[in-house]
Formats: structure tokens, sequence, C-alpha cells
């Protein structure tokens, strides 16, 4: 991703800022396209994941559908070019505004995550002389084996419905004339990487959709969701996602019915290795038990860390080019008045100095879409590979 010539660009570019190298995301979404397309499996980008307008256009021009949940996303969606018959609008909390906004754009899906939502979806649809199409997210009750602020498929999650209240999905569906039903919708969390998961949900789904069958309904479609994860600590030597096993799990052990259509919704393993955060060294502050790098980003521009305690590889860009020079244990931290401001501790690099460029890599996901300008912030930048 860094290369000498890169680097020496950085040297009179204005930081911090997010840089793309768009021949990995070129590279990322081809093995996502060749792996699901060798099944027919239908892919949704998850705009939430980064909706960068050149991400976003060349996400697009594979083909791929988009997931969103705000009608704001709906419409960036729209703007870029995704097709509407390819947007589905998932949120545990749509408003009415959003929901006349997507049945008036006429998206392919509504991802509904509770039944007083049928019945709102429903009136509003009625409202205007037009039927919503539907999948109901259920909740599996497969944990994700992964952090607890991102596993979303539990019972008493406030994502979905519980199965215990299918029989009430039920009632409402047969009660609702502008509603059409067309399946299932699942997401069980994010950062996964232990295909087991998957293999546990591939056998949920299989029982959840029988029992819609059993109660008289056709399950056109069954959205497995996404949540496949990516390597944070090897972002060079395993950049792309195992797409292959990824996709060949829902192939060998979900139950398709013919002319039934597979849904997913990936966003992180599509974007999250072709971003890193660049930043430089303001300060070293050497202690006697701590040395500290004080960047110039901080939370205000990448706060996964911060949030989830997310980890994330740092490099040294400037030393990387120079004589072996003995390394230090640094705390890197950022310049927000929050103690916790900090990427991480304790993390081995060439000694540093003020001016040096720092990155911090696999910043492609929840990166820049979840920049503040919290302490009056400038918004941080976006330069990219070509």
């Amino acid at each position: 991703m860094f290369n000498p010539d890169t680097i020496t660009r950085f040297n009179n570019t204005e930081t911090p800022f997010y840089y793309y190298d768009m021949g990995v995301l070129n590279q990322t979404l081809q093995a996502c396209h060749n792996a699901s397309a060798k099944y027919g499996f239908h892919v949704h980008y998850a705009l939430k994941a980064n909706f960068n307008p050149k991400v976003l256009d060349m996400v697009r021009s594979f083909g791929f559908g988009a997931d969103c949940v705000s009608g704001n996303e709906v419409k960036a969606a729209v703007e870029h070019g995704f097709s509407k018959t390819q947007v589905v609008f998932a949120g545990v909390g749509k408003s009415d505004k959003e929901i006349n906004l997507a049945l008036d754009t006429d998206i392919f899906c509504f991802n509904v995550e509770s039944v007083q939502e049928l019945y709102i979806i429903n009136e509003l649809a009625k409202a205007k002389n037009k039927t919503a199409k539907v999948a109901i997210r259920i909740n599996p009750n497969v944990d994700a084996h992964t952090h607890h602020f991102i596993t979303t498929g539990l019972d008493e999650n406030k994502f979905g419905v519980n199965t215990w209240q299918l029989s009430e999905v039920i009632e409402a569906l047969r009660a609702c004339p502008n509603i059409q039903f067309l399946g299932v919708h699942f997401h069980i969390g994010s950062q996964i990487t232990d295909m087991e998961v998957y293999k546990s949900l591939c056998i949920r789904i299989n029982e959840i959709q029988t029992w819609f069958e059993d109660h008289g309904f056709t399950v056109k479609v069954l959205n497995a969701g996404g949540g496949l994860g990516v390597d944070y600590h090897n972002p060079d030597t395993n950049t792309i996602s195992d797409f292959e096993s990824y996709f060949k799990v829902f192939k060998d052990f979900l139950n398709v019915r013919a002319d039934q259509e597979v849904h997913f919704e990936l966003g992180r393993a599509l974007v999250a290795q072709c971003a890193s955060l660049v930043s430089r060294v303001l300060y070293v502050k050497n202690g006697q038990k701590k040395n500290f790098l004080v960047l110039d980003a901080g939370m205000t521009e990448l706060i996964r860390p911060m949030l989830y305690q997310a980890y994330h590889e740092i490099e040294n860009l400037t030393q990387k080019s120079q004589p072996q020079t003995r390394d230090l244990k640094y705390d890197v931290v950022g310049p927000i008045c929050e103690s916790t401001d900090c990427f991480r501790k304790d993390v081995d690099l060439p000694e540093s100095f003020r001016g040096d460029l720092i990155a911090v890599r696999t910043a492609g996901a929840y990166g820049e879409v979840m920049a503040s300008g919290y302490n009056l912030r400038d918004r941080v930048q976006s330069v990219y590979s070509d």
C-alpha cells in the first residue's frame, strides 16, 4: 500500500487524511464478485461501513446492490447509480419520513425489525396506494463469538424479531394488505472469522424458513446478512477476506428451494483494507515509564479503538525508509481532550520524531464515516491512490 513514491507524496499533503488504495478496493470487490457469482448469490454493500463517494462508485460498478440503514443512505445509493431494485432498507428505528422516502423510491425490500413496524409500513403504503415488499429480520440466537458491542443476533437484542414473536408476525402479515412478504433476514454480528458460526446460522435459517412454509407463506428471499471479518493484524499479507470459504458455507448448508434467492449484506470485508488513516507526529513525550507519540489525528478521525477497543496496526512511514534504528514502545495518542483518545498502548515502533508520518491501517470500514467535529476539529480529508 505504501511505496516510497507514495510516502514522498504524503510529505507535501496536509494531515490527517484517509488514504484510499483504489487498487486494493478493486481487487477485493473482484474477489467477492467472483466467489458469490459462482453460486448465483446476491450481494448488497452495507453503506454504513463507508459511503465515501469514490468508494460507492467503484462498488456500484461491480453490480452489487445497496444495504441501507437510513433514508439518506437510500438517497445516496440511488444518486450513485445503485439500482433501486437492489436497495434494501434495514434499521430498528425507521422514521415515517424515511419509510415514505423508501416507498417513493420503490426500493426492493424493507428489512422489518418489529411487529409494530409492519403495521406502520402498511399504513404508510396504504396512504400512497402502494405495496411494500418486506423481509422479516429474525434473531436466530446464534452467538457470533465477537465483541459484545457488535453482536446483534442474540435473544433480547434491540434488533429484529425474536422467535417467540413469530406467531404475532404471521398475524400482522395477514392483517396488512399493503405488505408483500418476500422472505426472512438475519444479521448476527460483525467481524466474524469463524466459519462454524455461519454453519450454525444456516441451520437456524433452514428451521425458520420451514416454519414459515408450514404456516402457508412462500419464502422467496433468504437474506443471511453479513459480518464477515478482516485480518487487522496482517493487512499486507492477508489483505482480502476468504470470500470463497464464506460463500461455500452457505452453498453447502443452506437448504435453497427452487426459484429462491440468497442475499448477503457485506460491508467491512469489502472496504476495510483499502484505507489507512495517515497522521503526523506533533510531539514526542518521553517519561520515566511511558513514551507518548501525540498525533494530529485522534478519536474525531477514527473512534473504533476508543469505542470498541478495536485493534489497528500502526506504522511509522517516515522511518520505514530510513536505516534501522532502535525500537521503542509508545502509547500512540491523539490531541483530543479525552483520556480515552488513544489508538494503542505499548506499540513497538522505530524511534520516532516530530513530523514523522504515522499510518493507522485497515481503517476503511467505520473510519471516515464515524468521524466527528468534536472540539470543532476540521473534517478529515480523503486522498486517493489514483
